[in-house]
């Protein structure tokens, strides 16, 4: 399989970075993880045949995770889209779509689109298949409003991708990025301590738990990308593509 960047910014767009989405695409799989606001510029930025996609994984309700699921439906339903697509993501995720909807473009949750859209609630704790893409999600720790939260471990072609999503530490990190193929981590600073969200330092002294073949940080604020001299680990930029 190979992983795109598409974004990988935080939600302030530190270091000019797009809001995060990720792109996996394989022989029997076409999905995106997370839809932020400037989600489809970035994809059509970097030649992403839209219609292709069959799902899209959904962290949480904050706009640069969620928010660009509106444009990207719009899109859809405007480029005569006719391919069945799924969005998946945290409990509340069918109304908290249809609010988003109706906050950007009036009247637009109420279109009748020219393809089959399913919008699926999930569980923690509970995995759930998606044709070849099977999916469990995590509880992570990321606040209150915007939640619930959810970190995915997602295994599609004989491959473990595992996202921590935004997150301060919590032990459900280790069991979701366990030994997988390739744990993407958000690492928003670099030593110093944000609430609701997680430093490359605090991450370091969990690894050798986690044991992930690979890491890539993203997610990262101004700190982070200022010390990126100084780190240990692959760092994700926009447009990066790799083999998982």
């Amino acid at each position: 399989m190979q992983l795109r960047f598409i974004g990988c910014g935080d939600a302030f767009g530190s270091g000019g970075r797009f809001n995060t989405c990720f792109h996996v695409t394989g022989e029997r799989t076409n999905f995106l993880i997370d839809c932020g606001a400037s989600s489809l510029p970035a994809m059509k930025h970097s030649n992403i045949a839209r219609d292709e996609i069959d799902l899209i994984l959904i962290t949480h309700f904050h706009g640069d995770h969620f928010a660009g699921l509106p444009f990207f439906l719009l899109d859809a339903q405007f480029s005569r889209r006719s391919r069945p697509l799924v969005v998946a993501g945290p409990q509340g995720i069918e109304t908290r779509l249809t609010q988003l909807m109706e906050a950007l473009f009036e009247h637009s949750s109420k279109t009748q689109q020219k393809f089959a859209l399913s919008v699926v609630a999930l569980d923690p704790g509970q995995t759930r298949q998606f044709g070849a893409v099977t999916v469990t999600p995590y509880p992570v720790v990321h606040g209150e409003s915007g939640g619930p939260f959810l970190g995915f471990r997602v295994e599609a072609e004989g491959r473990v991708i595992a996202y921590s999503a935004d997150t301060e530490w919590t032990e459900t990190l280790i069991p979701l990025g366990r030994d997988a193929d390739l744990f993407i981590a958000e690492a928003y600073t670099y030593d110093k301590p944000v609430k609701n969200h997680l430093s490359l330092a605090t991450l370091e002294t969990h690894l050798a738990d986690i044991r992930p073949k690979r890491l890539i940080l993203t997610h990262m604020s101004d700190d982070m990308l200022s010390r990126l001299d100084t780190r240990r680990h692959a760092a994700a930029h926009d447009g990066m593509t790799i083999n998982v």
